[in-house]
């Protein structure tokens, strides 16, 4: 294997250092599980490993408190605080799906992203039980997709469900980091629409794909059940080092995030849901161009010219500038709106082609 980047080189020894010193304080690891998805064949299950120093259970006036002021200071907590973690690495977990256990560790960030084989499971949706060296048992909701299924949802969060302004450095820092979960704004009718696409498609799934850091999933979890979004995986990533390179690339990431899933259900044709002040629309685009047999349709919300100053600092989209190519294929529709008021008659007209 080629040599790692000095990146991954730094966080390791540096994480090395802090897991070495928060043990010997007497810190234990502690398991946060995030949604996964499988079929019936496979379960991806989906988590991370943490070191805290107490217990998980937080006895004390905390467990006393009503369940409202629990929930109120849930709501109120800072962006920043989910940034102060300490990953456990290379952690021995056990971890079981239906009729299958298996042995793996967490990862150099604590990460757990453990594919399982021949589980035994049903469609619909189940627990899979994560078992970490010295942490809680904990349970982690899992997707069971049907071989049946023929239509599923891909949607962007920021800016399509969430109006969070990104990219810009100082104003996405302002949201992610300062602002309270109660403060975000939530998109007007995305919500309506995720609920009534999937009740005329009852057994189908939606996978929630962003360029956003792990680390608020929690968070992340709370505001889009809250404002009424239905339940699925978020797949997002690790903003630190990697093996080749200071950052991760958020593009590169939902590229494969795409492709991926496009592998592992081959019968389900997706809609693509993003907005246009990012770069949805060129992935969505390149994507639909490779493998036009697995996109129902694409979905674009389109950002005012105010939010489009906010997201890169001029009133138009990215794409009035982006070089003449061929967008996408021509028998996938794009869709174009607002909101997602607008957007679902859009896309129900496209569906009934």
């Amino acid at each position: 294997m080629a040599r790692p980047h000095a990146a991954s080189i730094v966080e390791d020894a540096w994480h090395r250092r802090v897991n070495a010193v928060l043990r010997g304080r007497g810190w234990r690891t502690r398991v946060v599980s995030h949604t996964g998805y499988g079929s019936d064949t496979f379960v991806r299950v989906l988590g991370r490993v943490l070191l805290t120093r107490r217990p998980e259970s937080h006895p004390g006036a905390d467990a006393e408190a009503p369940v409202s002021e629990l929930r109120a200071a849930e709501d109120e907590q800072r962006g920043w605080r989910a940034f102060i973690t300490a990953p456990a690495m290379n952690v021995p977990l056990k971890i079981t799906v239906g009729d299958r256990t298996v042995l793996t560790r967490s990862d150099r960030s604590g990460y757990i992203d453990v594919t399982v084989k021949d589980h035994g499971l049903g469609p619909g949706w189940h627990e899979a039980v994560i078992n970490a060296d010295g942490a809680q048992e904990v349970g982690a909701a899992v997707r069971v997709i049907g071989p049946d299924e023929t239509f599923g949802i891909i949607s962007d969060i920021d800016d399509t469900v969430i109006s969070t302004s990104l990219p810009r450095p100082l104003i996405a820092a302002w949201n992610t980091f300062v602002r309270t979960e109660s403060a975000r704004h939530v998109v007007p009718g995305m919500a309506t629409m995720y609920r009534t696409l999937l009740a005329e498609h009852p057994d189908a799934p939606i996978v929630y794909v962003s360029t956003g850091a792990w680390n608020t999933a929690p968070h992340l979890g709370r505001f889009l059940k809250r404002h009424g979004y239905p339940l699925g995986p978020l797949l997002l990533t690790d903003w630190g080092p990697t093996n080749t390179g200071w950052f991760r690339s958020g593009q590169e990431h939902k590229r494969a995030c795409l492709h991926r899933l496009a592998n592992e259900f081959p019968n389900i044709r997706w809609v693509l849901v993003g907005d246009d002040g990012q770069h949805d629309p060129k992935i969505y685009g390149d994507f639909a161009e490779d493998r036009p047999d697995r996109v129902e349709a694409i979905a674009i919300r389109e950002l005012s010219p105010a939010e489009q100053v906010l997201s890169h600092g001029i009133p138009v989209s990215n794409e009035e500038f982006a070089p003449p190519r061929h967008r996408h294929h021509k028998d996938v529709p794009v869709c174009r709106a607002a909101d997602g008021y607008g957007l679902l008659r859009l896309v129900r007209v496209a569906l009934s082609r």
